[in-house]
């Protein structure tokens, strides 16, 4: 099953430029855009502070159990888990059936102005990835089958 669409330079260029918009709208830390098994799609912002690949999969981990939760109460409204800190507080929305936006900012910053601003972004992060769907219909990549050694499959040059 594929979860992720074949991406062109467009489609990179649309997801960092939302990324970077939703930054400068609410002066969060760091964007970034993962599958639901953990992989980062892309990422903007100060990421060097972080091991994004760790926060992407612990983030997406964290997503799943508590939409396990809410499964068990009977919640079917559950899009965002909200993590906060001392520090940094982390908020990790649902894009689509496949992807997650995970935003970190600081904790003196509103999770309500966050979230606002953030759902404009994952509108036109799906509407990009829905584009992307369209134009390659069946095709499509398993980031968890993906061979790391290896990556050259899924990135090569133009």
């Amino acid at each position: 099953m594929f979860t992720l669409p074949p991406l062109n330079e467009e489609d990179v260029q649309v997801i960092q430029d939302e990324l970077s918009g939703l930054l400068g709208r609410t002066e969060a830390i760091t964007a970034i855009l993962v599958d639901k098994g953990g992989f980062v799609v892309a990422t903007n912002g100060q990421s060097e502070q972080f091991d994004v690949t760790t926060l992407g999969a612990l983030a997406a981990a964290s997503y799943t159990a508590n939409q396990a939760i809410a499964n068990l109460i009977n919640e079917p409204n559950f899009s965002s888990v909200y993590q906060q800190g001392e520090s940094f507080s982390l908020l990790v929305n649902n894009v689509d059936e496949h992807c997650l936006l995970v935003v970190v900012f600081h904790a003196i910053q509103s999770v309500g102005a966050i979230k606002y601003y953030a759902a404009s972004t994952i509108r036109h992060i799906a509407g990009q990835l829905v584009a992307a769907r369209e134009r390659a219909p069946g095709e499509g990549y398993d980031l968890s089958m993906l061979n790391m050694a290896d990556p050259s499959e899924i990135f090569r040059r133009k």
